[in-house]
Formats: C-alpha cells, sequence, structure tokens
C-alpha cells in the first residue's frame, strides 16, 4: 500500500514539475469540441507539427482540467478528420498526411472576421470576374445573364434576391474554367451567406440600397459580356467593398435597435448570425463538421 501511494506520489511530483502546454478550460456542454479546438489551433500554428507526438491521455486530461473521456473524445474527433494518427502501443502523432483548408466558424461570427472574410474574397472575386471575361463561352454568358435577370425578377416579386444572387456569383466563377476556384468561393461563401441575408433583408426595404446592388451586378456582367478583364475585376471588387460596408451598417443598425429594445448592452461584441460548426475544405469541396 504504501508503495503504491509513493510511486503515486512521484508520479504526481513529476507531472507538476513538467511545463503545460494547455491551459485548463472552463466546463461546458462541449468540453471536446474545445479540447479538439485548441489542439486542432496548435496543429494549424505549426507549434504541433507533422510527425510530433502529442502528450499523453492523461497529461491531456491534467493540462486541460477535463476527464479522461472528453480527451478521448476529442482526439477520436480529430483522427477523423485524418488530423492525429493514433499508433497502438506508441501515442498519437500529428499526422503527416496533407491537411485540408479549414475555418472555424464559431470564431467567424464576429463582425471583424466576416470582414476579412469578405476583404479574402475581393481578392478572389476580382480575379474570378477577370477570367471570366476572357475565357466565357457564348453558352455560360448567357447562364450568367440569366441569373443576373433572377434577381431583378426575384426583387420585383418581393424576394430579397439573396439566393440569385449566390447563383450569379456560382454562374460567373463557373466561366472562368478553374474548378479550384469555384470550390474556393463556394467554401468562403458559407461564411457570409448568413450575414449577406441579414444585408439583403435591410437592402430590400431600401430602395436606394437595392438600386445600389442591382447596378453593382450589372456592371460585373456588362464587363463580362463586353470581354474586358480590368472593368470585370474593377466591378467585382467595388461590389466586395460595397459588400463590407453595407456589413457594417447592417450589423449597426441590428446593434442600435437591440439597444433599444433592451436586449443587448452596448458594449457587447457584434456578431453576425452564423452557424456554430466547423468547416473544412478537402479536394472534394464538401464540407465537414468537426
Amino acid at each position: 500500500m504504501m508503495t503504491r501511494q509513493t510511486n503515486e506520489f512521484r508520479f504526481a511530483v513529476r507531472l507538476a514539475k513538467r511545463e503545460a502546454m494547455f491551459k485548463r478550460i472552463s466546463a461546458g456542454p462541449t468540453l471536446s469540441d474545445k479540447v479538439a479546438i485548441e489542439l486542432l489551433q496548435r496543429i494549424e500554428s505549426g507549434e504541433l507539427l507533422p510527425g510530433n507526438k502529442l502528450p499523453t491521455e492523461l497529461e491531456l486530461s491534467e493540462q486541460f482540467g477535463v476527464s479522461r473521456t472528453v480527451v478521448r473524445e476529442a482526439i477520436s474527433r480529430l483522427k477523423n478528420e485524418g488530423l492525429v494518427d493514433p499508433q497502438q502501443g506508441s501515442g498519437v502523432y500529428v499526422s503527416e498526411q496533407l491537411r485540408p483548408l479549414r475555418i472555424n466558424a464559431e470564431e467567424a461570427t464576429s463582425l471583424e472576421s466576416v470582414m476579412q472574410i469578405v476583404e479574402l474574397r475581393r481578392v478572389i472575386e476580382g480575379e474570378v470576374a477577370a477570367f471570366a471575361a476572357v475565357r466565357r463561352t457564348p453558352r455560360q454568358l448567357k447562364a450568367i445573364e440569366r441569373a443576373l435577370a433572377a434577381i431583378s425578377a426575384d426583387v420585383a416579386a418581393g424576394g430579397s434576391g439573396a439566393l440569385a444572387d449566390v447563383a450569379l456569383h456560382r454562374r460567373i466563377a463557373e466561366a472562368t474554367g478553374n474548378p479550384f476556384l469555384l470550390k474556393t468561393l463556394t467554401f468562403l461563401n458559407q461564411f457570409i451567406e448568413a450575414a449577406t441575408m441579414v444585408t439583403r433583408s435591410i437592402e430590400a426595404r431600401r430602395d436606394d440600397f437595392m438600386r445600389e446592388v442591382l447596378e453593382e451586378h450589372a456592371a460585373i456582367v456588362a464587363a463580362i459580356r463586353a470581354g474586358d478583364a480590368t472593368a470585370a475585376g474593377t466591378a467585382a471588387q467595388t461590389h466586395m467593398f460595397k459588400l463590407a460596408r453595407r456589413l457594417v451598417q447592417a450589423s449597426a443598425d441590428k446593434a442600435s435597435a437591440n439597444r433599444q429594445a433592451g436586449t443587448q448592452p452596448a458594449s457587447k461584441k457584434r456578431s453576425l448570425p452564423i452557424q456554430r460548426q466547423v468547416f473544412d475544405m478537402s479536394t472534394n469541396g464538401k464540407e465537414k463538421r468537426l
């Protein structure tokens, strides 16, 4: 009995002396999610490199302040995503396979994060429109023009035109002939579609905003029709710049309305209604949840 207690004491001392890699996290309904996300961040930051061995299950449990079951569930999720490689009798290692692009949507709900994604889209959309202007076929141009007309038709019928808007950008991306551009835009769009729905609902109630949106789209399509890559790229970037401006306005209007209704304190961080999940973009462009 004394030997067992002595061994346990010595083991506890060794754990205490070892510098912890992870901080304890607060209790909550999704502890395994939190642990998985924390480990994922260390992998993506390069602190844990491909081939590195993770601390043991017990060590992670101690450092995070959670049960070993929680750690086991988190490791299992990372394994299913191909991010770690558990080896029987040896431990868990960071996978050396090529990792897919992934963005934690829980971190992309703030206005600042959405604006950064819009900024990224502005860079890409400009090139997409420019490529489409010089590569589109007559059939693809007709598809783009039909998508543009669908926005106006939806708005005229009392809708917001949001889904038709997404379809137009997809048709333009398809006209580039580059499937990777299409997959990249599809991946990024899922983080701002919910926010765009908010702005479009506001735009639908303001004739000046809605007219501005229609004019922006018309300018992009006109440049593509004319085969003017420079004008198409500029029009697309201008559209994304103004989208960012409308997102800011929508967030400010929503926060103001909530404060007036007494449902949100003035100091609360602004956020946009984007679904809480972790997305990744693998080579097949499909969405996955962590």
